[in-house]
């Protein structure tokens, strides 16, 4: 005997089809999430947040030291900490969503086989919760950006190209975000995926220009091969507008977006083909 019931639960008829609206409802549980991931990540630590700003300070005097002393790799005139805390803030936003997404199934089975909920919470709480570390990173870019541009004689040319800053964000969190639910669509079944990511992100960090400009590859056919590189474009639009330095043309950006829309599509399809059954395999 049917009921009246208020909630029905079934599967969805079609590959592409995404409730975005049940998502909506479910943002108290999504808000619910990201309070967890902020609090957890450095839960029982002596400095706790300060490790938001120790990571990227560390890892710039470590640039400075390996790529800037001893390699002498060139950053187009800029001082060195500005430059790499440029590029580390948007890596580091980026490769933190990755490793966060891509493993969603397995990191949340437990939760996943007991209630209900839309599965692409949990991913868009993780892309959401990085942007706290992200937002703190680049508050310290922007305190060494001030300190040069008040203090010292460089010239540094920011110009309305860095009015672009939240749409650059947006397509970093995008791509993460695909990535992320592709790969994690991928390990339910595949193990060792995780760990060829951990290895592939890490190697993928030296194909962007974080540490390094793009003006410094001669070889032009290296040098196009890089600008197919979804990140080098935003990346690179980033450090032309709040540096004045950087490759800043309008077809890499709007590759990246292209690529950005395509690869969200195909996780988000993948994404939902297995999270009917990955209980099985996980």
């Amino acid at each position: 005997m049917e009921g009246n019931w208020t909630t029905k639960i079934k599967p969805k008829d079609k590959l592409l089809s995404v409730d975005f609206k049940e998502i909506w409802r479910y943002r108290d549980l999504m808000m619910l999430f990201v309070k967890r991931n902020i609090i957890t990540q450095y839960k029982q630590t002596v400095l706790g947040p300060l490790w938001y700003v120790i990571q990227p300070m560390m890892t710039t005097i470590m640039y400075m030291v390996v790529f800037g002393g001893i390699a002498k790799i060139s950053t187009d005139g800029l001082p060195q900490p500005l430059f790499y805390l440029a590029g580390i803030s948007f890596w580091q936003y980026f490769s933190d969503c990755l490793n966060k997404t891509s493993n969603t199934f397995v990191s949340n089975a437990g939760i996943f086989g007991k209630v209900y909920f839309p599965r692409l919470v949990t991913p868009l709480s993780d892309v959401i919760s990085n942007l706290v570390r992200f937002g703190i990173q680049f508050a310290l870019f922007l305190i060494v950006y001030a300190y040069y541009a008040i203090f010292t004689d460089v010239q540094i040319q920011t110009n309305l190209y860095a009015l672009l800053f939240p749409v650059l964000v947006i397509m970093l969190a995008g791509l993460a975000l695909g990535f992320g639910v592709l790969f994690s669509s991928m390990t339910t079944k595949y193990r060792d995926l995780q760990l060829l990511l951990s290895f592939f992100v890490s190697l993928w960090m030296y194909a962007t220009p974080v540490i390094y400009p793009l003006s410094t590859i001669t070889n032009e056919k290296i040098k196009f091969v890089m600008m197919l590189n979804p990140l080098t474009g935003i990346v690179e639009f980033f450090k032309y507008g709040m540096l004045g330095v950087g490759c800043h043309e309008w077809w890499m950006l709007g590759y990246s977006f292209g690529f950005m829309v395509v690869l969200l599509g195909i996780g988000i399809v993948v994404f939902n083909k297995v999270q009917r059954s990955f209980m099985d395999t996980v």
